[in-house]
């Protein structure tokens, strides 16, 4: 049985404000070729080189927040080969001392057996430990055109010299899951620490993937592949399962697997050859002469180390012991912080306005409760809305509704001060224009009744001109009483509560 093994190597660009070696901007948006270039990005004779110290610092907060080893000293070296987008004719890098290595990152796959298809919230995770092998710092190559129909290509310099870390597994994937998983992972850690956009369809992270096949117990690995430039989850792990799938039929024909870099035609759904893979003497790396030895302080290491926010597994575990809320739930708010954020604002508004309320601290059960009705509301309708709006990703300093006016929302369903009718017409009122739910509610005339006489008058009335359902009621058909309850809360405009409505109808009813 064939077993495949799978490394990654992933290129991400650095979201400082310049170029790694140079003061030019740093702007993926600039669409105008050649804007943002000058004498060092374009490898004129005599411009020297400067580091970006921002672009170590991210460098080192990535590196710490996967757990790798950061360097003492460490330094750049260039790296020798041609092609048409690096003007120098080699690119600034670092091979022999890399700025963070021996790290890792722990993903969560469907534990074995189960079937992945399978309703998220109740499958069971195990969790494998993918080991880095390093994360170092290198400029960007610029970009080549190519015209449609022309005999010519164009170059585009923006891109070169902009800051990129280059992160490089060790073998320890096997499946096009876990493929996914990983990138996705990383990405997310990226946007959490800052430090990248990590926009794959953008540019801004790029993955490269090295696979090979062999016996399941065999000591060596097989010949390794590497597919080049995939630029999103979705293809990285349609291009491990095409190349799996080729590898296996040319080693069962009784063929080798040639030794190459090969491309993802995406209209084919396709891996092809590109050319045969270089190796690390190829480059003829040497030390970079035109840049200082990097030396890595404590104090800068403890500096960076404040910096570090919440990241998404340490995310998971409060989310869950806190809210107690499913793993479905939790993966959205994980992969969506700003929602997350709106979320916990609101519980935190919430629980103190009930406990308001009721003039004392909020019991355990009542506070899951309040962190029920928020999730639903949160997960359920505004996620509707938000997808109505054609909004990717909520945005709190775009959203009308503050949390402390979410908050008020949410109370007065909690504590019966409005109808779910009104409510589902407050809501929407709120989320198209904003505003105090309990003003809005005054300007629109929506008060909940508080005249009894007022709400018994109707119960007589509904009853008067429902005899039948009268006597279905008297027989103990429980629709029946529901069905009073609709008809009261139709005269009233929804503004009885439905509780009061109940218990006024079943006093009349039984007296009949």
């Amino acid at each position: 049985m064939l077993k495949p093994t799978i490394g990654l190597e992933i290129h991400i660009e650095l979201n400082t404000k310049s170029k790694m070696f140079c003061d030019c901007p740093n702007e993926s948006s600039q669409t105008e070729p050649n804007k943002n270039i000058c004498p060092t990005c374009s490898g004129q004779p005599g411009s020297l080189p400067t580091i970006n110290q921002e672009a170590v610092k991210k460098n080192i907060k990535t590196g710490l927040a996967l757990n790798c080893q950061v360097a003492d000293n460490s330094f750049f070296e260039r790296k020798n080969y041609f092609y048409p987008d690096l003007p120098k004719g080699y690119q600034i890098s670092q091979y022999q001392e890399p700025l963070s290595k021996n790290g890792y990152l722990d993903i969560h796959i469907p534990a074995s057996g189960q079937d992945k298809n399978f309703q998220f919230s109740i499958i069971n995770f195990q969790t494998k430990r993918i080991r880095i092998e390093r994360i170092h710092l290198e400029e960007d190559t610029g970009r080549l055109q190519h015209p449609e129909g022309a005999d010519y290509s164009l170059v585009d310099l923006n891109r070169a010299g902009v800051p990129l870390m280059e992160l490089v597994t060790e073998p320890d994937l096997e499946t096009a899951d876990e493929v996914k998983e990983f990138i996705k992972e990383l990405q997310l850690i990226l946007r959490y620490l800052n430090v990248s956009g990590a926009n794959m369809e953008k540019g801004e992270m790029r993955c490269e993937v090295n696979i090979s096949l062999a016996e399941k117990n065999a000591e060596k690995f097989g010949t390794k592949v590497e597919i080049k430039n995939l630029n999103s989850i979705a293809v990285a792990g349609a291009s491990v399962e095409y190349e799996i799938t080729r590898q296996t039929e040319v080693l069962e024909r009784g063929d080798k697997v040639i030794q190459e870099t090969r491309g993802w035609h995406d209209k084919k759904a396709i891996t092809f050859s590109q050319r045969d893979k270089e190796s690390a003497h190829d480059y003829r790396y040497f030390p970079e002469p035109d840049l200082p030895p990097l030396k890595i302080t404590p104090e800068l290491l403890n500096e960076i180390k404040a910096t570090l926010p919440e990241l998404p597994s340490q995310k998971r575990t409060r989310l869950t012991q806190e809210y107690h809320l499913n793993k479905q739930d939790i993966e959205l708010f994980v992969n969506q912080k700003s929602l997350s954020n709106y979320f916990e604002k609101v519980i935190s508004e919430l629980s103190n306005w009930v406990a308001e309320k009721y003039q004392g601290k909020l019991s355990p059960e009542e506070f899951q409760k309040l962190v029920k009705l928020a999730a639903n509301y949160i997960i359920t309708d505004l996620q509707t809305f938000l997808k109505e709006k054609d909004v990717e990703f909520f945005q709190e300093d775009k959203f009308l509704i503050t949390a402390e006016n979410f908050a008020e929302f949410l109370s007065m369903i909690y504590l019966g001060e409005i109808s779910s009718k009104i409510a589902k017409m407050l809501l929407p009122e709120m989320l198209s224009n904003g505003g105090d739910p309990s003003q809005i509610i005054v300007d629109k005339g929506w008060q909940m009744v508080s005249d009894i006489s007022e709400i018994e008058k109707a119960a007589q009335g509904v009853i008067a001109n429902n005899l039948k359902a009268v006597e279905d009621y008297k027989r103990g058909k429980a629709t029946s009483l529901q069905f009073f309850i609709g008809q009261v809360m139709a005269k009233t405009k929804g503004k009885a509560k439905p509780e009061v409505v109940s218990e006024i109808l079943k006093r009349f009813l039984n007296e009949k």
